[in-house]
């Protein structure tokens, strides 16, 4: 660092381009701030650039602040304005990719290119009332949660003086959500999966494995659908799953019964080397089977598949409709605390393993 007049200083780094600095004094303590690049910037330049900053500073105002105020001043859209959101996100969450979908997918396309001073609660409304009607009544609560969040934050940066989503409630969104405390018994998990299995044209092999393993595991969908082969000890019959991986942010040891050792092996054979236990069959970002690919799979059984006009028949007799939900059926300890749904597992075990025939 070499001073070339007072406070503005020249940094020639070991590693990268050089550049113009500016050392001063506020509020009793020393800072310091880029100007600009030695390229783009030269010395009379950067000698004018340190007195307009030193001109802020003498009316009080720190030449940081007043930087970060002018960037906050570039915020003119929705997409700009979640961009600068979604940085505390990131820090924040640790699944900062759900708010993400939803902005984008379902806030975003209705509101990209306006100012956020101009969104109205008439915006709000159509937003919320899109996602529902598209029979999405959680991500409608969730759309409703972020709205509110992503505007508080326009509140930070001065950019409103009010909220357009704050009056509304989730009486205007999903509705109040309620926990879901059904499983299926032991009969209909016998009408299921012999179902599923006199449907193997349309419902996969994997997909019916993947159903399978987890009512025998009791874990999580995501968890399964997105193991690594690598998290499988063929020797010490364990499935190791990673903290990163894990909801509760702790790594867990499995055991694996030897029916799941089975349909292990079964499951390598048809992934045909790819480092996902049930790898994507279709060109996706995702490199391992889709979050919804299962529900979307039973769904179809149902004759309710998403954006068709005219439906299939309904495959399923009269068995309730039914989603896979985070938990297959329940966790093992919920299991333990009901002994119905412990029975229900286990037996369900003498169904799913039942010769595969097609």
């Amino acid at each position: 660092m070499r001073r070339v007049a007072n406070g503005l200083y020249l940094v020639v780094p070991k590693r990268g381009r050089a550049y113009w600095s500016l050392r001063y004094t506020a509020h009793s303590k020393r800072k310091q701030m880029t100007l600009a690049p030695v390229d783009d910037l030269s010395l009379a330049d950067a000698r004018v650039e340190a007195a307009l900053k030193k001109k802020q500073l003498r009316k009080g105002l720190d030449p940081l602040i007043a930087k970060k105020q002018a960037e906050y001043a570039s915020i003119h859209t929705i997409d700009e304005l979640f961009a600068d959101w979604h940085e505390g996100n990131i820090k924040r969450l640790k699944h900062h990719q759900i708010p993400q979908r939803v902005c984008m997918q379902d806030i975003a396309s209705v509101i990209r290119e306006m100012q956020p001073s101009n969104i109205t609660g008439r915006d709000i409304k159509q937003i919320l009332q899109n996602i529902v009607e598209s029979n999405r009544p959680t991500v409608a609560n969730d759309a409703l949660l972020y709205c509110k969040q992503l505007f508080n934050h326009a509140i930070k940066l001065e950019l409103i003086v009010h909220n357009p989503a704050f009056v509304f409630s989730v009486d205007d969104a999903g509705d109040v959500e309620k926990s879901r405390d059904r499983a299926l018994n032991f009969k209909e998990l016998t009408q299921v999966f012999i179902k599923l299995r006199e449907e193997s044209d349309s419902f996969t092999r994997d997909n019916y494995l993947a159903c399978a393993l987890l009512v025998l595991l009791s874990v999580r969908k995501g968890e399964l659908t997105e193991a690594t082969w690598s998290e499988f000890n063929p020797k010490t019959k364990t499935w190791y799953l990673p903290s990163e991986r894990s909801k509760s942010g702790v790594a867990i040891d499995i055991p694996l019964p030897e029916l799941a050792v089975q349909w292990l092996n079964e499951l390598k054979v048809r992934s045909l080397g790819f480092n996902y236990i049930f790898p994507n069959r279709r060109s996706s970002k995702m490199p391992h089977m889709g979050k919804d690919t299962l529900n979307r799979a039973i769904a179809k059984l149902f004759g309710r598949e998403p954006g068709r006009a005219v439906q299939t028949e309904n495959k399923m007799w009269n068995i309730a409709y039914f989603t896979v939900q985070a938990n297959s059926v329940h966790t093992v300890v919920m299991s333990l605390r009901h002994g119905q749904r412990v029975l229900c597992t286990r037996a369900s075990l003498l169904l799913i393993t039942a010769p595969y025939q097609k």
